[in-house]
């Protein structure tokens, strides 16, 4: 029971991180309709604005964890900004296949720019915030762990408050639903969009300081692979779907931690991408996903 309660919790608090980035992932797409493979570098360089940021702050302070934390927010929010303001804002109304390429595009451009200004070697991330150990019988809880659920939550909660109890939430709900009928009715699509991008982008940014305070080797291709798991989440969860996104994160972070944990740790990998299979197969729309009805 140690064990398990122990494999729980390192999954929760995996999952909780990829939960941050599948909520990019969701809100872009049910918004614009567009998976934006950028994402997941955004994710990275939260991680490197973080660590540049700690440079210059006191460790193993609460106060200087958050000052990373939101410096890595509003790094990634503007750059978010930036990439569709100069990449994606005039592919829209195109055919999708478009910006999927220019998408791609932009990721590999982040990662290439990433190792020319970063460097390719990986790099320490420092102690932002305190970082202590509890042990209750044989089970260990790091203080890290619990910073990373924590903030995953109230971010998760602020954006549902965000979305639903806001003029410019009500403003992407009407984008998401009709982009058209809501610039009729004096929406400026424009700015709804990039209001996405930046809320999609912060949480990568802040997804990648969490990443980084557990995993704490950074480099310029670490949002490669769970950027493609938090699509995976996405997906599971319902692409679109807010709480969708947060299950799905959950969900497949503490599916890898078990996986993780056996004699079948060597296909943690192939298991995650195998549940994307399955889910397309036999619910396409993801577990709290909506059918709908396309008209020809």
């Amino acid at each position: 029971m140690t064990e398990f309660l122990q494999q729980l919790l390192n999954g929760l608090s995996l999952g909780a991180i990829y939960a941050l980035i599948a909520l990019g992932y969701t809100m872009v797409y049910g918004v614009l309709r567009f998976i934006n493979f950028a994402h997941s570098d955004v994710f990275m360089v939260g991680a490197f604005i973080g660590y540049y940021a700690g440079q210059h702050l006191p460790e193993n302070t609460l106060g200087g964890g958050l000052v990373v934390l939101t410096a890595a927010m509003l790094g990634c929010a503007l750059l978010g900004v930036m990439i569709e303001r100069l990449a994606y804002r005039r592919l829209r109304g195109g055919p999708t296949l478009n910006v999927l390429i220019t998408a791609i595009g932009v990721s590999l451009l982040l990662e290439s720019s990433g190792q020319v200004f970063f460097g390719a070697e990986p790099r320490m991330f420092p102690a932002v915030f305190p970082a202590k150990h509890f042990a209750f019988g044989g089970l260990v809880i790091s203080s890290n762990q619990l910073v990373v659920i924590a903030v995953a939550l109230l971010l998760v909660v602020a954006l549902q408050l965000i979305v639903f109890r806001t003029k410019i939430g009500t403003a992407m709900r009407a984008v998401a639903l009709n982009p058209k009928a809501a610039q009729l009715v004096g929406i400026n699509n424009n700015t709804v969009i990039s209001f996405t991008f930046a809320l999609g982008s912060a949480l990568a940014g802040a997804g990648g300081i969490l990443y980084a305070l557990n995993y704490p080797s950074i480099d310029p291709l670490m949002g490669v692979m769970p950027g493609l798991k938090a699509f995976v989440a996405a997906v599971l969860g319902g692409i679109g779907n807010i709480p969708g996104a947060a299950l799905g994160g959950l969900i497949l972070g503490t599916v890898e931690t078990f996986v993780g944990g056996s004699q079948f740790s060597t296909y943690k990998d192939a298991i995650a991408f195998g549940v994307l299979i399955l889910i397309l197969l036999f619910r396409p729309a993801g577990l709290l996903g909506k059918f709908t009805v396309e008209k020809v």
